[in-house]
């Protein structure tokens, strides 16, 4: 608890002063994101750092793995399609980013299987995305988990627009989507494009 006191005292004398007037924009006039990120809950893939964001500008929902479900109005509990909702229909966000990243514990879970400690829920979770492993020509090794990491994104992608009022605003041009995976050993940025994840240059 003292390193989360001594980080708050940090922001409060070396970030908050340059950044105070955006704060107050921010509580007289309400959040205005353009963006809304939907990312893994991994402490090494913050949205924020990886885009250079200042405070405002990303809406980010983080679950494990940065899963989309597809869209299931009934009476469970929905964190994430709440989220959505929100975003889509409230803020009117212009664009969805979902952002997967290498060596994620979620998609090694569903390849390998989960610990006997994450199978309450994390399993059950991670169930949603297991339609990935049946194009795998081999399920253990790097290469398989590379392919899951990839392919999870863009299932993720492909729920999204399982929304009706995603898929409206996308036929009508206001809204777009992309799928990226963070590097974290390298730093290095991918954007998926067609069939493949290309290097943000």
């Amino acid at each position: 608890m003292d390193r989360l006191i001594e980080g708050y005292r940090r922001f409060r004398s070396e970030f908050w002063p340059g950044q105070r007037e955006r704060y107050e924009a921010l509580a007289n006039s309400g959040q205005s994101p353009e963006t809304l990120v939907i990312a893994c809950s991994d402490s090494r893939v913050d949205p924020q750092t990886v885009f250079g964001a200042a405070p405002g500008e990303l809406f980010v929902v983080r679950n494990v793995a940065g899963l989309v479900p597809t869209y299931q109005p009934d009476s469970g509990y929905h964190g994430t399609s709440a989220a959505l909702e929100f975003a889509v229909r409230v803020l009117k966000v212009k664009r969805i980013v979902v952002l997967g990243h290498v060596q994620c514990g979620g998609i090694l879970a569903m390849v390998e299987g989960a610990p006997p400690e994450a199978r309450d829920f994390v399993e059950p979770w991670m169930s949603m995305a297991r339609s990935v492993l049946s194009d795998l020509p081999e399920r253990h090794g790097p290469g398989a988990l590379n392919r899951c990491e990839v392919e999870v994104v863009r299932l993720s992608l492909g729920n999204l627009l399982t929304f009706p009022w995603i898929r409206e605003a996308v036929d009508a041009g206001a809204l777009s989507l992309a799928g990226f995976r963070f590097e974290i050993r390298t730093g290095i940025l991918e954007r998926l494009v067609g069939d493949r994840m290309e290097p943000v240059a």
